[in-house]
């Protein structure tokens, strides 16, 4: 697949990420107080919490330092796609890990935190950006352990 196509695709996954990502926080943030839980289903909840840190609270009000060193993580997975362009597969997690780190860079420049809202028993509440951020780690470990071709 041409560069080009890689990136378009990448991008496109992105796009798709960042959309259901802050649609759902929106919902979240219009419908449900804060800390107020509402059951899904067994085990499942729906939340409504901010977290001004980093994965399960790291850095908790690093304010200024967040933002930061997402940006950097951003800036580092670009480069790394941008030298993995012919790697077959590299635009869906590149995609997801992109989608998923502005979704949730965008909460925190406009919010001054990440909106939770997702909670599973004895798991810190997340959100769907931080699902995107998972599942792309994962894909990118595939993809880099499958033999380029």
């Amino acid at each position: 697949m041409s560069p080009g196509r890689t990136a378009l695709r990448a991008a496109l996954v992105a796009i798709a990420v960042i959309a259901a990502d802050q649609v759902t926080k929106a919902i979240v943030r219009a419908q449900i107080d804060p800390f107020e839980q509402i059951k899904v289903l067994p085990g499942v909840k729906l939340i409504h919490t901010e977290n001004t840190g980093v994965a399960f609270s790291v850095l908790r009000g690093g304010g200024p330092l967040v933002v930061i060193v997402a940006i950097l993580a951003l800036a580092a997975l670009l480069a790394f796609f941008v030298t993995h362009l012919r790697r077959p597969l590299v635009w869906l997690p590149t995609g997801l890990l992109l989608g998923g780190a502005a979704g949730n860079l965008i909460d925190r420049v406009r919010e001054g935190g990440v909106t939770d809202f997702i909670k599973l028993p004895h798991w810190p509440a997340f959100n769907v950006a931080d699902i995107a951020v998972t599942v792309g780690v994962i894909v990118l470990v595939l993809v880099l352990e499958r033999k380029p071709s």
